[in-house]
């Protein structure tokens, strides 16, 4: 394989039309053609951009040219998979696994489509986005809209098998809808969703933390809760790795013990965390509803992947989300212990170009530092 750190003109290339993107994405896309539109409606034409992209080869190879940037210094190997860099589309964000030959021809490592869930969910009434540009951020109250794991996850696995290079994982959680009953009818619906998933994605991430449901997050409110469902999906056979999308507002005593009881089952990462509900110091409308994406997650986001990584070494690989929006920042969240980084908010805010400017910026700062592969600096702030 040729990498596009290696070729002169395609370096030179890559850079050019990355920066030629950020510029105008900031001064001609995102003014004119995105924040024009209410977020919903600037959510449902990104979809159906790319819808139309992904069927026209020409714009596929032009995206490749322009944005893949290549380096081997960013491969790693993360539970048994190989990974061309470490950066990844979070769950959230392409719910029904409509974005993976745009996002896999652009250069990301993974992605990880949904949530998804049992049945197929309405969501939450709409909007479900709020801008917050003063911080970087969205208001998210979409409540696991989707069409339904049996569907979405037979599209994920189409997608995997066909991708370039990009892994695929999917994101499972529990319906939100009124047919919600107790914890049996939770962990049953969790089951239904996983035994779908087994063996069709690279990996496969159980989302436990949603705040934006009716029955708000039963499975975090308790150790024995937690321990029940997890009891439930180790009796379902899957060949790939499963991770757990954690809360990101917990006191770190009741954190630990979920922790301690994931560490007795079938889990081999975490998904270090899910929406910030914490508004302290933020002038938000009372009525506006859900978690606050991006940067409002950013410190806490890596002081909890901190935490975690010392205090449990390598018994979970981290996958770490919520604010990253710069190399630096992606770079420290690695350094504190993350093996993979996920971002979305840094898409919407930035333009497409954000992954090429991530990968880019991470290659640099290892090379400063002098470390041979992404892996090597994995927790060195931490150890």
């Amino acid at each position: 394989m040729t990498f596009v750190c290696d070729s002169f003109w395609h370096d030179a290339v890559n850079k050019a039309t990355t920066d030629l993107f950020t510029f105008g994405y900031k001064h001609i896309i995102k003014p004119n053609f995105v924040f024009n539109h209410r977020p919903d409606e600037a959510h449902d034409q990104m979809i159906e951009f790319c819808h139309v992209v992904r069927n026209i080869p020409p714009l596929l190879l032009a995206e490749r040219t322009m944005l893949d940037y290549t380096d081997p210094i960013l491969e790693t190997n993360v539970m048994g998979i190989d990974f061309s860099n470490p950066f990844g589309l979070s769950a959230g964000l392409d719910k029904n696994c409509d974005m993976p030959v745009v996002l896999d021809n652009a250069g990301f490592g993974f992605e990880t489509v949904g949530s998804t869930t049992a049945r197929p969910c309405p969501g939450n009434p709409k909007p479900w986005f709020h801008r917050l540009p003063e911080y970087d951020s969205m208001m998210v109250h979409v409540g696991l809209a989707n069409i339904g794991s049996d569907k979405v996850i037979e599209r994920a696995e189409k997608a995997w098998t066909q991708a370039r290079q990009m892994q695929i994982s999917v994101s499972i959680a529990r319906t939100n809808d009124d047919l919600c009953g107790d914890l049996n009818e939770g962990i049953e619906d969790y089951c239904t969703s996983m035994r779908r998933a087994a063996g069709r994605t690279a990996m496969v991430e159980v989302n436990v933390s949603c705040p934006n449901t009716h029955v708000g997050e039963p499975f975090t409110a308790s150790p024995e809760a937690l321990d029940k469902l997890f009891t439930a999906l180790d009796t379902i056979d899957r060949p790939q790795p499963t991770l757990v999308k954690m809360p990101l507002n917990k006191p770190w005593a009741e954190y630990r013990e979920l922790l301690d009881v994931l560490a007795d089952h079938n889990v081999q990462g975490l998904s270090i965390a899910n929406l910030q509900k914490d508004r302290t110091g933020l002038e938000i409308p009372r009525d506006w509803e859900g978690g606050l994406s991006g940067g409002p997650c950013t410190k806490a986001s890596n002081a909890l992947v901190r935490k975690v990584y010392q205090e449990y070494g390598d018994r979970f690989v981290i996958a770490g989300i919520g604010g990253i929006f710069t190399p630096e920042q992606a770079y420290e969240r690695i350094r504190s212990g993350a093996s993979l980084v996920m971002f979305i908010s840094s898409l919407m805010y930035r333009g497409p170009q954000q992954i090429t400017v991530l990968k880019r910026g991470l290659a640099k700062l290892l090379r400063r530092d002098g470390f041979e592969h992404v892996a090597d600096a994995v927790g060195v702030d931490v150890r």
